[in-house]
């Protein structure tokens, strides 16, 4: 039996996106919980493994956000293979090696089969680099990983029993590099599938600055010299939080000089446009169009 989970704190959003991914490849054995948040994600995830543990016949727990649909009709049948390796604890659909931190898109990026689809700007979506096969890069495949994107998080019997998302490093963030984390240390892999996803989700990632930063810094502290995947860091903490912000004035910097140059090429824009060759190609296409309308060609005529 899969169970599919998810902590919903927006009930219209998970009738919107959620539920008809789960409808599409739910089994008739399949137990669909929507969770009604409360707490944080790392509670409410901690919430949907102590009812996924209470069934003897689980094959897999599917945690999913509210916003992510599930667009894949062999999805039971795709992560079951999965999971046939009895050493893998958690199956995701985008993820990367070479993972030091929360932010995992900082590692090497082998798998993301999902599209992000976006409301503002009339709606639009963006592809990752596994979504479409006809386009997919050649070094791109699936398989073991250091860490996945949580969105979507399949977690094995094994891993409902023995893993526990940590509270307390924060409400929302890192929540799915810690449990990779755990589980790697354990001896189990993390691993990426076939499988397509749309994440429903606006253009800002990052709502929070402050507490995506803050957890970010503990889960740095929790797992300094412990990365399961990776060498220790070299050089001492502060050396390293000291590189750190000198990259960040330098990043700063960058995006500075991008904005200067947007605005110096606006200002050259701008002064073309108030340019007299520009009011007078204006009045060239002004009587173009009126000749052309006069003689019966020109939208004017059609209109009538």
């Amino acid at each position: 039996m899969i169970l599919f989970g998810t902590a919903v704190t927006d009930s219209e959003m998970y009738d919107r996106c959620a539920r008809p991914g789960i409808d599409r490849v739910r089994e008739p054995d399949s137990l669909v919980v929507p969770h009604q948040s409360i707490g944080t994600l790392f509670k409410n995830y901690n919430l949907l493994l102590d009812v996924a543990a209470e069934h003897d016949d689980l094959e897999a727990l599917v945690l999913l956000h509210q916003d992510a649909e599930i667009d894949d009709d062999d999805f039971c049948r795709t992560i079951r293979a999965s999971l046939e390796d009895p050493d893998v604890a958690i199956v995701g659909c985008a993820g990367a090696i070479g993972v030091r931190s929360i932010a995992w898109w900082d590692g090497a990026v082998t798998w993301a089969s999902f599209t992000h689809r976006y409301p503002e700007i009339g709606g639009g979506q963006f592809d990752s680099m596994s979504w479409d096969p006809e386009t997919t890069p050649s070094f791109c495949h699936t398989g073991e990983v250091d860490s996945l994107d949580g969105f979507i998080l399949v977690l094995s019997p094994w891993a409902v029993r023995n893993l526990r998302f940590d509270e307390t490093l924060g409400k929302l963030h890192g929540y799915d590099f810690d449990i990779c984390c755990q589980a790697r240390e354990a001896g189990k892999k993390i691993v990426t599938a076939d499988f397509r996803m749309i994440h429903h989700h606006r253009l800002e990632l990052v709502s929070d600055p402050d507490a995506w930063i803050e957890s970010y810094i503990r889960l740095a502290e929790k797992w300094e010299g412990r990365l399961p995947h990776l060498d220790p860091p070299v050089g001492d903490p502060l050396q390293r939080a000291r590189r750190a912000e000198a990259e960040l004035g330098a990043a700063r910097a960058v995006a500075v000089e991008q904005e200067l140059r947007y605005k110096a090429l606006e200002r050259v824009y701008d002064d073309f446009v108030d340019s007299k060759a520009w009011r007078l190609a204006n009045r060239y296409r002004a009587v173009r169009d009126r000749l052309a309308a006069l003689v019966g060609r020109g939208p004017a005529a059609k209109a009538e």
